[in-house]
């Protein structure tokens, strides 16, 4: 298993920017799912990015293609997520987490590994 910790989360105003990071540490495999998750309360958790750290293009959620932005640093092993034109609708919990396999659908199930999750509040 590999373990996540995320940071970055905070508090801004509607129209602004977070950049998340989460650092990987414990994978033997170079080539795995990552994505983005996030909860609001009462509300189930919503997948919002996806990567596979072999190659092919990121798969973002409606919600947020456009406005958030999902990176790599290989050599650091960690994932970020830019976040520009924040809205009050983005607020919740945000989780990093990584899965063996080539096929990074955004299914929280399908991942095994999870971060402890950031706090992000727009108002």
């Amino acid at each position: 298993h590999v373990q996540l910790v995320e940071s970055g989360g905070g508090s801004v105003q509607a129209g602004g920017t977070l950049t998340l990071s989460c650092t990987a540490s414990g994978y033997n495999s170079r080539r795995y799912c990552m994505g983005w998750f996030r909860q609001a309360p009462g509300k189930e958790r919503e997948g919002i990015v996806s990567l596979y750290t072999g190659g092919d293009q990121p798969y973002y959620a409606d919600s947020v293609k456009g406005r958030f932005t999902i990176s790599r640093d290989n050599a650091k092993n960690t994932l970020y997520l830019q976040m520009n034109s924040l809205k009050p609708e983005d607020t919740g919990m945000y989780y990093c987490a990584a899965r063996e396999g080539r096929y990074c659908y955004l299914h929280a199930y399908e991942y095994a590994d999870w971060g402890q999750g950031t706090q992000v509040t727009v108002s």
